[in-house]
């Protein structure tokens, strides 16, 4: 099989393509065929030993993949060899054309789905549902505004967004971006590169402000984020690079919070009960990745570069296999 492996942090060129055995599942494992797999930019600190991200070495980067079951563990009662998959949390990998993955973190693929759709299924998707669900509390009819909705888990919080009955504002840098978010439903877009976007956001809400704000890059717009909470606010940290000054009063007029979010947070209970939430509204088609840009193994390195860009339009995945 093929993978990519790192054995240092470092710049992209610690991104090595090398070959390696194939994989013999346990008793609770699959073997999968990857078709796809998903880039994070958490995948790009792990990489780098940045923001309190590190690794064991050597290890092949990726949570996300999708592709067939080649073959099961002797416990696995889920799934069987030619069954369409998405994993979430492989432990082994999936920049790759093969990994291996406990039966806890597989799901099945909706047909109506690219294998490349599902590789972006996992940490976009998941963080967006635990963020809009479990730590905002959304409660339908409530405002929502997604800061950089641009990207894969802004869309994807648009889309769960919608399918939760909420008004979904974003905003975007760039044209491509900002047409994504509205054709994933989102009902206005604003472009946070304009200074006036903040009072644009307020004055559409009738300057009643916005219930819940997820966050992508805290350390450049909290301090701007919070006089925009209408009372009992949360602001949900998604993402950021850096530190950052606020005004706590600002908080403290609209009895508002400030809530953090890391998906790797969550339990396998919690995973379960989201991805298979997931999954059904993907059978029903109320969710539709974007992706942006497709590289193969061999670019891996560019990947990182792209994931990482701003103007983002959708996800970014590597095709592992041609199919």
């Amino acid at each position: 099989m093929k993978a990519i492996q790192v054995s240092q942090h470092g710049d992209i060129d610690v991104l090595q393509l090398v070959a390696k055995e194939l994989p013999t599942p346990g008793p609770e494992e699959l073997v999968i065929k990857l078709y796809a797999a998903g880039v994070n930019p958490v995948d790009t600190y792990i990489r780098a030993g940045i923001n309190n991200y590190t690794a064991s070495f050597p290890y092949t980067p990726g949570k996300d993949g999708a592709g067939i079951v080649a073959s099961v563990g002797e416990a696995v009662s889920w799934f069987k060899p030619g069954d369409r998959v998405f994993c979430t949390n492989a432990g082994m990998g999936c920049y790759a054309d093969t990994t291996i993955c406990s039966q806890d973190h597989v799901y099945p693929l909706p047909d109506n789905l690219s294998f490349a759709q599902g590789a972006c299924l996992g940490i976009p998707y998941g963080t967006a549902w635990l963020a809009i669900h479990q730590r905002a509390g959304a409660i339908a009819g409530e405002t929502m505004l997604v800061h950089g909705a641009s990207g894969g888990v802004g869309l994807a919080a648009i889309e769960l967004g919608n399918a939760h009955s909420l008004t979904v504002i974003g905003t975007a840098s760039t044209e491509p971006g900002t047409q994504a978010a509205y054709q994933q439903g989102a009902d206005q877009v604003f472009n946070h590169y304009a200074q006036s976007h903040w009072q644009a956001i307020k004055e559409y809400t009738d300057n009643q402000g916005v219930d819940i704000i997820l966050e992508m890059l805290a350390n450049v717009n909290l301090g701007q984020d919070l006089p925009l909470l209408s009372k009992k606010g949360r602001v949900i940290i998604i993402g950021s690079r850096g530190e950052v000054c606020i005004n706590p009063r600002d908080l403290m007029a609209r009895n508002a919070d400030i809530r953090g979010l890391a998906l790797a947070n969550a339990s396998l209970d919690e995973r379960q009960a989201m991805y298979n939430n997931i999954v059904e509204l993907a059978k029903d088609g109320k969710i539709n990745p974007v992706v942006h840009h497709s590289f193969s193994l061999e670019q891996a390195g560019k990947a990182h570069q792209q994931v990482l860009e701003k103007g983002a339009a959708g996800n970014i995945v590597l095709i592992t296999r041609p199919e």
